[in-house]
């Protein structure tokens, strides 16, 4: 009689533009800079939508903060997608933007405001049927002091 063999899960990142570490603390956001003029992008790039270039890109390691462009609050979603949440564009310190959720406070109005500045962190969001498991990005309001 065979002898099922238990196997643990892989962690995995939910987008390719997240960079896991060892710990959550560890794990990046990864971008592409044009070598021709500079801008960053998340995630790789094939061309520059500022200059035209077709590259060289280098891969950088982007910053875990930044500043709030442009937010709404969601309060319709998918199925278990819970409702209301923010959804933002942040523009990273140091280059490049990423779409993300804002989390950690209520989402109201009256506690968003636009160039608020946040902070990235990781969690796990979602287990498959082999047991792997999906860390996601998301961002939230950086404390005065922090």
């Amino acid at each position: 009689m065979a002898e099922a063999t238990a196997t643990q899960g892989e962690i995995r990142p939910l987008v390719p533009h997240l960079t896991l570490g060892e710990t959550r603390d560890q794990d990046y956001l990864n971008g592409s800079v044009c070598k021709r003029c500079g801008t960053k992008y998340v995630g790789p790039r094939l061309f520059c939508g500022v200059c035209s270039s077709d590259g060289p890109f280098e891969t950088v390691r982007l910053a875990d903060t930044g500043s709030v462009y442009v937010w709404t609050i969601i309060h319709q979603a998918t199925p278990y997608v819970q409702a209301p949440y923010i959804a933002a564009v942040v523009d990273l310190d140091g280059g490049g933007s990423v779409n993300t959720n804002i989390v950690g406070i209520e989402p109201k109005p009256e506690n968003m405001r636009f160039g608020m500045r946040v902070k990235m962190f990781t969690e796990k969001v979602s287990e498959d049927r082999e047991g792997n498991s999906y860390i996601a990005y998301r961002f939230k309001p950086i404390e005065d002091g922090q």
